[in-house]
């Protein structure tokens, strides 16, 4: 709100270069909201305004930009400026940006980090591509069991500041395996002289560094926690993933099978960031197959040719049949994947969605069926084409939403992405089987 009522301020000191004044002003606005004032600036303004903020902030900031704003940014800044920012950068944040930039401009950043900073980014660097230790930070707080909670605690003053959080404190023993997390809350109320052990219950959740970043996702909307800790296979404490990243895992995912549901190969910038192109390139494949499977439709059409001839009045009904079907189909499709996607089905579960769906799809279908058969009775062709219209809705609804139901089943099965299963594929897929199912049902009732 605070930005969009000073925009237009903002736009008259940057015309009037008055630096000074926009940079008294930024001072006190979130990061959020310089990197969207940012977004809006050409190039070259967008590098001055942006060397107003002082390095913490501007690192934040940083942070918050597009990819291919911070790849704009790092060609117009010198070598000093980025060294600053990069090094004030946390280690996921500066982990993602070093995955978006290409090899030649990494190696370049590299060599401005301390050598510490630069240890510490190639092995989150070493991790495979969308695992849990691609998005960790290792800045936690971790104390040991057998200190007092007094020593604890000065621990805590003395090296949380940097920490990404202390709400929880990870216990480790002296090989650095994880053995308990406890909250803060815990350690303040203790006895300063007791041991930490005695507070400690030993029940913590954890995941592994080369798990899905999906799965940490699902875990810490499950056990309700704001940070879940990242373990190797000998449980030693890695580093942590706290909820602000997970809230961004959870986006790229929904946007991807946003995308995958529509049949775009997903895009790996912004909308407004990808080029022309490479929307083009993206789009064209799918519409490409999905163009040929269209042809499956004509030839079964083709294939009738004669049922048709003989009862023109076959051939009102073929859109909202095949319609119907694909719609059918592409609801049930998208339910599963769904409850594939945040965890409420498993592959195991097929006999549990073959009967629902089996039971929905024929009361789908005999519901639009008896809508079909009354149309088909009074509106065109009689009392025979409305029992032809009316079955042939019934068996199309039916098969479709099995087909919609099992399909992203099978293809978990076959190790494939169930996303895959957009509606256009689906609806491409109805078209042809529908049309066999409508002509066969046709000619076995008026006996063409």
């Amino acid at each position: 709100m605070l930005k969009e009522l000073l925009m237009p301020e903002i736009v008259e000191l940057i015309k009037a270069k008055n630096w000074r004044t926009l940079k008294d002003m930024l001072i006190d606005w979130p990061e959020p909201d310089i990197a969207d004032l940012l977004e809006t600036l050409d190039y070259s303004e967008m590098a001055i305004v942006f060397r107003l903020l002082h390095k913490e902030l501007a690192a934040d900031v940083f942070s918050e930009l597009e990819a291919d704003r911070q790849l704009e940014l790092i060609e117009q800044l010198n070598n000093d400026q980025l060294k600053s920012i990069i090094a004030e950068l946390s280690p996921d944040d500066r982990t993602e940006l070093f995955e978006d930039v290409p090899g030649k401009i990494t190696q370049q950043l590299l060599q401005l980090l301390s050598p510490n900073d630069r240890n510490e980014t190639l092995q989150l660097l070493g991790f495979p591509e969308d695992s849990v230790g691609r998005m960790m930070t290792p800045d936690y707080v971790s104390i040991q069991s057998n200190w007092t909670i007094d020593r604890a605690l000065f621990h805590i003053r003395r090296n949380g500041r940097d920490a990404e959080t202390i709400n929880i404190v990870y216990i480790t023993d002296d090989k650095g395996t994880l053995i308990d997390d406890i909250p803060l809350r815990r350690l303040i109320l203790g006895d300063p002289q007791a041991s930490v052990e005695t507070i400690m219950d030993r029940n913590f959740v954890a995941i592994n560094a080369h798990e899905d970043q999906e799965r940490a996702a699902r875990m810490i909307q499950h056990y309700n926690v704001t940070a879940l800790p990242v373990i190797d296979q000998d449980g030693i404490l890695l580093g942590i993933v706290t909820v602000d990243d997970i809230i961004d895992v959870i986006e790229e995912e929904v946007t991807e099978d946003v995308h995958k549901g529509a049949s775009v190969l997903p895009l790996e910038l912004s909308y407004e960031a990808t080029s022309i192109w490479d929307l083009y390139r993206r789009r064209i494949t799918w519409l490409s197959l999905l163009a040929l499977a269209g042809f499956l439709s004509s030839s079964v059409i083709s294939a009738f040719e004669h049922t048709l001839s003989a009862i023109l009045a076959l051939a009102f009904f073929i859109p909202v049949l095949i319609d119907s079907g694909g719609n059918t189909g592409s609801q049930s499709a998208m339910l599963i994947i769904r409850a594939l996607a945040v965890g409420e089905l498993t592959a195991k579960k097929w006999f549990v969605v073959m009967r629902k769906e089996l039971a929905i799809g024929l009361m789908l279908g005999v519901t639009l069926g008896l809508v079909m058969f009354l149309w088909g009775n009074f509106w065109h062709g009689g009392r025979e084409i409305g029992l032809v219209v009316g079955t042939a809705m019934v068996a199309i609804i039916f098969f479709a939403n099995l087909m919609g139901g099992l399909l992203p089943l099978v293809l978990i099965k076959l190790k494939l992405d169930p996303a895959v299963v957009s509606s256009p594929l689906i609806t491409t897929v109805i078209d042809a089987t529908g049309l066999i199912i409508y002509f066969s049902i046709a000619r076995a009732i008026l006996t063409l």
